[in-house]
């Protein structure tokens, strides 16, 4: 059976309230889990204690166990200090879109060409 340690919503719309559940991955979301392990309310300010609840001797008993963390719960152990901060690479972050690309290709082209034509009435000029 592949565990998760993974986040399941609650609270109602567009106020989000999250459980820590230990769960198997093939469940849904807010389906059957087989322990609750702490909470996670994303609406109360970053610094606050209660943001993030953890039974953290829970926590590590699944992760002994062979659970996986999501992505967010890796964040959230990384800053408890129970687990080494993980390199995080997002290569692609900085390069623009496609469509953004095509209209700065189009722009140098455009002023390559301008360029081009400047130049060349001053060459002419310059050789009478």
């Amino acid at each position: 059976m592949a565990m998760k340690i993974r986040l399941a919503r609650g609270g109602s719309k567009k106020r989000p309230h999250y459980s820590i559940v230990a769960t198997d991955s093939r469940m849904p979301r807010d389906g059957r889990f087989l322990e609750k392990l702490g909470t996670y309310n994303p609406l109360l300010a970053k610094d606050s204690e209660d943001r993030v609840k953890m039974d953290m001797e829970r926590v590590q008993y699944w992760l002994d166990q062979g659970a996986a963390p999501t992505d967010r719960i890796s964040r959230f152990l990384e800053a408890a200090g129970v687990k080494p901060r993980a390199e995080r690479k997002n290569l692609k972050k900085a390069e623009p879109g496609k469509k953004a690309q095509d209209r700065a290709k189009a722009r140098a082209d455009k002023a390559e060409a301008a360029r081009a034509a400047a130049e060349a009435p001053a060459e002419e000029a310059a050789s009478e």
